[in-house]
């Protein structure tokens, strides 16, 4: 075996992108990307692909690769460091997988050094479906299991809404189509009051740092973003600031042809209770019914504090798989010199 270590380039997105096909269909974890996707994670703020990334060749096939994000913030405290990466079917048992974390291992840590120096750090790998190879080589490193991830899916061709009211409660400014307006990626104050919204939104929820303005910007300009598919609640408080208006969110893209991805869906906490989200999401799932979307699909934090798993499945989604995301501490670790 003669394996090639490298990092990844854009000109590698192709074979980046045949071999993450080729996990998402033997690992079942239906993670599509295009290789337009892939290289604009090499351009994610943050991101220095330099560094951060590393493909395993055998001759023109990637048959193996890494890749490293640190959050530009802290949780509680915590330097997160995200590990993502895989080893082709026909290699795996041959100890691709070992070498990836034996590098992306001491770059998370001196990366995390860099970013949040003195800040204990913690690495968190997403390992598909329990059982799965990388479940059993996470745990044969250190990792335990610390949350489970439920994928949801809805037919869209056999539903219709049977909440029409919920979310058309008063104190929000409503659109003609639905109880929010349609994501407007020209108007920066709507984009900088969502992210601040889903920072709120998200404070309590475990696994998730805060969105920087770079990250945030990085995500929406993203050519699987579907802003036309996207709703926001404002609030009718004349006193708020434009930036402070955003009372709650859906924001949607579209990795699969014909599948829509509701990636985020909050609610800030003065306006809970009064049925928000769920307004916003039968809204976007009515237009994206509309557009002749074929499935809807997202996923939420099996123990999410604020019931998500519940509000879904009430709209008509279905779990269809469960993922588990193993964590470790980070060693003690020291900023690059």
């Amino acid at each position: 075996m003669s394996i090639v270590w490298k990092p990844i380039e854009p000109s590698d997105t192709p074979s980046w992108a045949e071999l993450s096909n080729l996990l998402a269909t033997a690992d079942g974890s239906d993670e599509h990307y295009a290789p337009e996707d892939l290289a604009e994670e090499l351009e994610e703020p943050g991101v220095d692909p330099i560094l951060d990334t590393l493909g395993g060749w055998e001759g023109r096939d990637m048959v193996a690769y890494g890749q490293l994000r640190v959050g530009a913030g802290l949780r509680d405290g915590i330097a997160k460091a995200f590990l993502g990466g895989g080893v082709h079917p026909g290699w795996r048992g041959r100890g691709l997988g070992r070498a990836v974390m034996d590098w992306i291992e001491p770059r998370a840590a001196q990366l995390a050094g860099t970013r949040h120096p003195g800040a204990p750090g913690l690495l968190s790998v997403w390992a598909g479906t329990p059982g799965s190879a990388s479940s059993r080589l996470a745990a044969a490193r250190g990792y335990r299991p610390a949350r489970y991830l439920q994928d949801l899916q809805l037919d869209l061709a056999d539903w219709s809404p049977q909440l029409t009211d919920l979310g058309h409660s008063g104190g929000l400014r409503r659109h003609a189509t639905g109880p929010g307006v349609p994501f407007d990626v020209a108007d920066g104050d709507l984009a900088e009051g969502t992210r601040r919204a889903h920072n709120e939104a998200f404070a309590q929820h475990r696994g998730t740092t805060e969105r920087d303005q770079g990250l945030w910007a990085a995500q929406l300009s993203g050519s699987t973003f579907r802003p036309e598919l996207s709703r926001v609640a404002l609030s009718t408080d004349g006193a708020l600031a434009p930036r402070d208006a955003v009372d709650g969110y859906v924001l949607c893209g579209e990795y699969v042809p014909g599948e829509l991805y509701v990636c985020f869906v909050g609610t800030r906490r003065r306006a809970r209770g009064r049925g928000v989200a769920t307004g916003l999401l039968v809204d976007v799932l009515t237009a994206a019914k509309e557009e002749g979307f074929r499935v809807a699909a997202l996923g939420v934090d099996a123990e999410s504090p604020l019931g998500g798993v519940g509000l879904y499945e009430r709209i008509g989604f279905r779990r269809v798989r469960t993922d588990v995301v193993y964590e470790k501490p980070l060693a003690a670790h020291a900023e690059i010199a």
